[in-house]
């Protein structure tokens, strides 16, 4: 028993080294850090909106015909859209918006992806083969496809979109967790700890997930760029947040109609996308090489 117990031990240890050599790797990786910073940026800046936003008031049901249309200039940073509200104070409380989309869609399809992945990778027998078997129907079919679907089932509202998302995003961790575990559970330190009586449960939450983290994490951070385009082309359609709610693809929705002319309509918001897009990428692509993980998608 004290045998197990220090392997254990060791490789917890040399779990928790490896941690720290990866943080210095990290910080090397000059496309990590410049992924990092801009979703810092994004998400300091939607946090402190209230206090950066010049027009707070602009993100509601508020018409300044006034001061329609008017191109980007020192008072209005991004111009204003056909009704009078400032679009830069929009596009702050809409990155708000995308990050809620984003975060809430990954925690539930975690939440849902990696138990069912490891009960599965671990299990295995007719356990594995009705969640995998499930999860290949999910994966049948595309992702937009069916987000549309549900989506359109619900009153569109960007707490649909979430739900709508998110039941088409959970196969994806727990076919990549389920690999994961079938690489792990016939490890030493796993067969130490069944050897000391530890409860299969606890193997699995204590001494298995902590080793498939990583994976976990890249894909996490590399699938919130692909979430966020896919809730702005939901906002597009009318599926998502309904106006006057600042949601980016809503907003790009609104301003195409007065396209070339009022070209600040779009460009702006469409610009916080592609850059929250590339933030996330750059941050997912560097962890991915820093991590030395491959994601089979």
């Amino acid at each position: 028993m004290e045998a197990n117990n220090a392997v254990s031990i060791k490789h917890e240890s040399e779990r928790k080294r490896q941690w720290k050599k990866t943080w210095n790797r990290f910080m090397k990786n000059k496309l990590s850090v410049v992924g990092l910073a801009i979703i810092v940026i994004i998400f300091l800046s939607s946090l402190l909106a209230p206090w950066i936003a010049p027009y707070p008031e602009d993100i509601g049901a508020v018409v300044n015909f006034d001061r329609a249309q008017q191109p980007p200039s020192l008072e209005h940073f991004f111009g204003t859209d056909e009704v009078g509200r400032d679009i830069f104070s929009r596009v702050l409380y809409g990155s708000r918006l995308s990050l809620i989309l984003c975060f809430t869609v990954m925690i539930i399809a975690v939440g849902i992806g990696v138990p069912l992945g490891l009960i599965a990778g671990f299990w295995g027998g007719a356990i594995n083969t009705i969640i995998m078997r499930t999860t290949d129907v999910f994966l049948a079919i595309p992702s937009l496809v069916l987000a549309l679907a549900v989506a359109a089932v619900f009153e569109p509202s960007l707490l649909n979109t979430m739900i709508a998302i998110s039941f088409g995003w959970w196969p994806w961790f727990t076919r990549l967790v389920q690999g994961e575990v079938l690489k792990v559970k016939n490890e030493q330190f796993v067969h130490a700890s069944l050897g000391i009586g530890t409860s299969k449960f606890r193997i699995i939450f204590k001494e298995i997930l902590p080793n498939c983290m990583a994976p976990i994490v890249v894909k996490v951070t590399l699938d919130m760029g692909f979430v966020l385009l896919l809730g702005a082309s939901l906002g597009y359609l009318g599926l998502g947040a309904q106006p006057p709610t600042p949601e980016w693809g809503t907003m790009i929705a609104e301003g195409r109609t007065y396209l070339p002319e009022q070209w600040w309509s779009t460009t702006f918001p469409g610009l916080m996308i592609f850059i929250t897009v590339l933030g996330f990428n750059l941050l997912g692509d560097g962890l991915r090489d820093v991590l030395d993980v491959e994601l089979d998608d």
